[in-house]
């Protein structure tokens, strides 16, 4: 699970990282992250969005699981200004964490919010 401070709840947050974000596609994720300059919060912010479309009940429940383990791994590197947005596409289903992480931090890279290096 994300820690309390990392998590994006509210639906103007969301809105806003995808509407003025950056949108970064991966085949079994879309990120759309964005950087903050006017923040207060301690912490960059995460949201996921796994639609119906993913499957049922117990799979996009899995599917955000995963994504949840894999945006844990990534928020030591982010910056406290940035907001993620993780929208899980239907071939997620059958990815396994690994494959989830390396997507991200691609996709992250590609947002110009992760170097290349890992800490």
């Amino acid at each position: 699970m994300l820690p309390a401070q990392n998590r994006m709840t509210r639906s103007t947050e969301f809105g806003a990282t995808v509407n003025k974000g950056v949108r970064a596609a991966q085949p079994d994720i879309v990120v759309h992250a964005r950087r903050c300059g006017d923040s207060t919060e301690a912490g960059p912010k995460v949201g996921l969005v796994v639609a119906k479309t993913v499957g049922n009940s117990v799979q996009r429940h899995r599917v955000a699981r995963r994504l949840r383990h894999v945006a844990r791994s990534v928020i030591a590197d982010l910056d406290p200004a940035d907001r993620i947005v993780i929208r899980a596409l239907p071939s997620s289903r059958y990815a396994i964490s690994a494959r989830l992480e390396q997507q991200l931090r691609v996709a992250l890279r590609r947002a110009q919010l992760l170097d290349g290096t890992r800490r």
